[in-house]
């Protein structure tokens, strides 16, 4: 039995909402990506100059890794106020927070104007951010989910993943056309600010769409039959242990690998083969563009032949991928980087994200969705994409440069996840034959 059609109107509703829901996690990435690239060119410069070049970065990383520390935090505040109070206006604070964020970053001090106290506000800066995108993304996932018809949630929730390779796609353009344009060591010293100051155009536009979406249907509906959960952390974590165990090993490999492809490569070309930053940086540019196209596909894919499916054959391809991509970074080519960054963004990425937000999603009722969704995605995200730059700088010094501790690591996170994936009994397209009503066509409110 064919799903009901849905009207005209809810059609607008769905793509204002998924529109609304991409742009913030545009702005999400956007903030994300453009700390991590300049942790990697030149934060250990401004913010801890007195160190080595290596142990300045991994400094710089360290500072990563406080906003990702912070973002359970934050899944489990928004999360908690999202399930209870509704999606749409956690999702405006959340933009707020990570937006200042950035900007607040490109007015700061350096180490050599007020000493200390400069890395020192980075780190609050960073801590509000994760706290920020902690309730950013389960938000903003489950817009569209919500307003999906069930057959197609894979689809519609990959567009809106489409953000984070347009997250890092922005940034690291304007870096590179700021270091291309600009005289030799003018970015360095002062126009990386330029790109953190940019931000609030993002947030501005982003604020705007969020203010002209209503709230999610499930969620209206839920509040309406009065099942709204007193402790939504409570539920979860008591009811469900496993399945947040579970799906955060599942998340680790999809975050921790995009970061070192992405992060930990850019140090690697450039700190450890000692090769210029433009080449490895229009790469990056490249394989974020090839899975803004990609990301549909496997979204569209996971809905027909199911999402486990789709998500376990991503985690395996970056397995398989681990040696060769080195290889190609070796060799110092510019073909050489964008094959290997596109093999592993997108095709390898692109899988395991574009069958992620319906998968993960679908493992917890609507009344602490927000909740469940946001500290497993959190969690797997801290230990995943927030370890692996430090990880991966790590394991390059103790092997003096070379990258064979590193692949070890690559390969094993990308098994874990594939194995935890199996366990997860969830999330699959809706059974043919048994369809829910669309959610738009339901009455939503403002």
């Amino acid at each position: 039995m064919p799903e009901p059609a849905a009207t005209p109107d809810a059609r607008a509703s769905l793509r204002k909402v998924v529109t609304a829901s991409a742009l913030g996690t545009t702005v999400e990435y956007y903030d994300f990506t453009l700390y991590a690239t300049t942790a990697a060119l030149v934060f250990d410069k401004i913010f801890f100059p007195d160190a080595s070049p290596l142990v300045g970065t991994l400094a710089a990383f360290a500072t990563y890794f406080v906003g990702y520390a912070a973002r359970p935090l934050g899944g489990i505040l928004f999360g908690h106020f999202g399930d209870r109070l509704g999606r749409k206006n956690v999702l405006i604070i959340t933009m707020l927070m990570m937006g200042l964020g950035t900007f607040a970053i490109g007015l700061l001090p350096s180490y050599d104007s007020i000493g200390v106290a400069a890395p020192l506000l980075l780190v609050a800066i960073r801590l509000l951010q994760g706290i920020g995108m902690g309730g950013e993304y389960g938000g903003g996932v489950l817009m569209a989910l919500e307003y999906s018809p069930p057959s197609r949630q894979g689809f519609f929730t990959s567009l809106v993943h489409i953000g984070t390779p347009a997250g890092v796609l922005v940034p690291v353009g304007l870096v590179s056309v700021l270091d291309t344009v600009l005289p030799a060591g003018s970015y360095d010293s002062w126009a990386w600010r330029l790109p953190f100051l940019a931000s609030i155009l993002l947030v501005g536009v982003g604020l705007w769409m969020r203010l002209n979406v209503t709230e999610s249907p499930e969620f209206v509906k839920m509040r309406e039959d009065r099942e709204v959960q007193s402790l939504p952390v409570r539920e979860v974590l008591t009811r469900r242990p496993m399945t947040v165990l579970f799906s955060v090993l599942a998340k680790i490999a999809e975050s921790g690998l995009f970061n070192i492809y992405y992060v930990v490569a850019i140090t690697y070309v450039t700190t450890e083969l000692d090769l210029p930053k433009g080449p490895v940086l229009l790469a990056v540019l490249i394989a974020c563009a090839v899975e803004c196209c990609t990301l549909p596909y496997f979204g569209a894919l996971s809905d027909r032949v199911g999402r486990r499916k789709v998500y376990i054959a991503g985690a395996l391809f970056q397995a398989v991928l681990a040696v060769p991509f080195f290889l190609l970074l070796q060799t110092g080519q510019f073909w050489a980087y964008v094959l290997g960054m596109t093999l592993g963004l997108g095709v390898g990425h692109g899988a395991m994200y574009g069958a992620q937000g319906a998968l993960f999603s679908n493992l917890y009722p609507v009344n602490v969705r927000y909740t469940g969704l946001s500290v497993t995605q959190q969690i797997g995200a801290t230990l995943g994409g927030g370890l692996s730059p430090l990880i991966g700088t790590a394991l390059l010094s103790v092997a003096g440069g070379h990258w064979a501790w590193l692949i070890v690591y690559c390969v094993g996170v990308a098994l874990v996840s594939a194995l935890a994936t199996t366990r997860l009994r969830a999330g699959e397209a809706h059974p043919p034959g048994s369809p829910a009503p669309h959610p738009a066509e339901r009455t939503p409110v403002s």
